[in-house]
Order: structure tokens, then sequence, then C-alpha cells
């Protein structure tokens, strides 16, 4: 790890002013990701600037959505009453990531913005597209059994590794950012981008932003819903395959319905055509099934990580199944 500065910052425009005048800058909060990236010379900024202290942690109800701030930590999120009592999908994915000791460390706006655990990416010694363009895919032909089945490209294979994120984007939730050229908010569907040519781009912040809230609006996705985290060990492991699931029934006909997965893509999946064969469909096995089918079209394994393309459809099936208490 090398040397750096270090600086602490009271406002958001402090802290949007200090990364607009030093461009080897970034952020810190928690740390949980971006120190182990540090120690292991995948990343190396010449200044840190401290965001702590900025008032980013509050969450809130306001105008038919929940407001979390930025800097609010995984756990106190879990545990809070707005997302307990209306989503509580965003809570079972909380509680599968990470230990219980890094969530209570790690904060919202860092989740969103982790980089992928693709060992090529962080072995200094191996080629990665993401850590250097043009160094090349290690894990196209390599170990790549933790790779992505959806969405990659011949410059990269690799996946997020958020549960938080798969859950936000199957409720329709929402980033708001601040920066240089002001406020603005961004669908969480398109906050992640899939690798394509430029796979050292994990999202869709522009230079000087910061994350300073999540918002999840209201729905009817507050009792029948399931995530379902398929990984090599009960804890601290991410998943093989995860997907979250939510249902809203009027006796055994679903109403609504979203999907999505985690561990399968260079971003957070959404099943969009899963869920729109499901909607005004009962909830039958059958008709799981069906959906789990449609989800797979594009799927493509790269050696490996073929177990997957069998095990995402019955996750899809299993997760569905459980959200709607028929298990």
């Amino acid at each position: 790890m090398i040397n750096f500065d270090f600086v602490r910052v009271s406002t958001v425009k402090g802290a949007i002013d200090a990364l607009d005048r030093d461009a080897a800058a970034q952020f810190i909060a928690g740390g949980s990701n971006l120190v182990d990236l540090m120690k292991k010379g995948v990343l190396a900024p010449e200044k840190l600037i401290d965001i702590t202290s900025l008032p980013l942690k509050e969450i809130r109800k306001e105008d038919g959505r929940v407001h979390i701030g930025s800097l609010a930590l995984n756990s106190d999120v879990a545990e809070n009453e707005w997302v307990l009592n209306e989503h509580p999908l965003l809570s079972l994915a909380l509680n599968a990531g990470a230990s219980q000791q890094v969530r209570n460390m790690a904060t919202v706006g860092g989740n969103l913005l982790q980089r992928t655990r693709c060992p090529y990416f962080y072995n200094t010694d191996m080629p990665c597209n993401k850590r250097q363009p043009g160094a090349g895919c290690g894990a196209l032909k390599g170990f790549n059994r933790m790779h992505a089945i959806f969405g990659a490209s011949e410059n990269c294979i690799a996946v997020h590794p958020s549960d938080m994120c798969v859950a936000l984007v199957s409720l329709g939730a929402s980033v708001q950012v601040s920066g240089p050229k002001g406020d603005r908010r961004i669908p969480f569907e398109d906050f992640h981008r899939l690798p394509g040519n430029t796979p050292e781009k994990d999202n869709n912040l522009e230079r000087g932003e910061l994350i300073t809230a999540i918002e999840i609006p209201d729905h009817p996705f507050r009792q029948t819903v399931h995530y379902l985290k398929v990984r090599d060990r009960a804890s601290y492991a991410f998943a093989l395959v995860s997907v979250a699931a939510a249902l809203h029934l009027q006796g055994d006909r679903i109403q609504d319905v979203r999907l999505a997965m985690g561990g399968v893509a260079h971003k957070p999946w959404r099943l969009g055509e899963a869920e729109r064969f499901l909607k005004g469909k009962p909830a039958t096995p059958a008709n799981f099934r069906k959906a789990a089918a449609l989800a797979m079209k594009g799927a493509k394994g790269y050696g490996q990580n073929n177990f997957k393309l069998k095990l995402a459809p019955n996750s899809i099936v299993e997760a569905l199944t459980i959200a709607a208490g028929k298990k």
C-alpha cells in the first residue's frame, strides 16, 4: 500500500469540491472493500476523502418513498422499522450478505460501489481488463466458476457481488447523487453497467459525483417475499446464484411480481420477461418453471460455471415457491 493523504470533510459540497480538485482522490466511508483493494495494490489513491461525518445516515419515510441515506450502515438498514415493515425483501438481502461485523461497518453507498471479487481482478500478476484495460480477461479460459452467465463480453465475465443491490433493483429503487453539475436521480436498473468494451466502468456515476441516498417507492410486496442465496458455505460467502422474489397475490393469482438475480452478471440482473409472463397467472409450480425457462434466455456458460445454467432456473423456482408460501 502506498502512502496517501487523508482529509475529512463535513459537508456534501465540501466533499464534491475536494474530489473535483484532485483526480487521484477517492471517497472513503466504511472502507470494507476499498481498504482491501488498496492492500492488494489493485487501487492506489493518492488521497482519501473521509465522508463519514456527512449528514447522510438518516432513514425516513417521505412522499410515498423510504429514503435511506448513503452513509447508513447495512446493519441499521436491515433492522430499521420502515424497511422491515415495508421492504422486508431488502432486509433479507442485507442479512444474507457478508458477516455481522462487516455489516456493522459497511455503508449503503459503499455497497453499491463495491468491486467484483473476481480473483483475476484482485491478483495484480494476472491479466484483467477491469483492472488494466487492454490486458485481457484471464477468467475467459481460466478459473471461472463464480462468473457471469448473462450480459458478459469477451472483455470481462466478472459478476457484481452485492446482495443488497439485487433486492433494490427488483424493488424499483433509485439512486440520488450530487456532483459538480448538480443533483440527479438514477433509476437503479440504470446505475450499474454491463462490461461491453469498457469493463473498467462499473457504474454510470460521473467524475466527482457522490451518492447521497437510495429511495424505494411504495409497493405491495410486504409479505410474500424471499431472498434465496446459494453459496459454498453458510456465511461470509458470495453468491453462486441469488434470487430476489416478491409477489403480490390475490388468492392464488399473481397481481404483480418482481424478480432479480445476483451472481450471474456484471450488474444485478432483473428478470423482466419472467415478470411479464407471471402477471395475472396462478402461482403454480408449472408457471414458476415456465417463468424460470424464460429468464434463462441468452444465458451462456464458460466452462467451470456451466452448472449455473441449471442452478439458476432451479433457484428461481425455489425462491418463487417459498415467496408464495407453498414450501
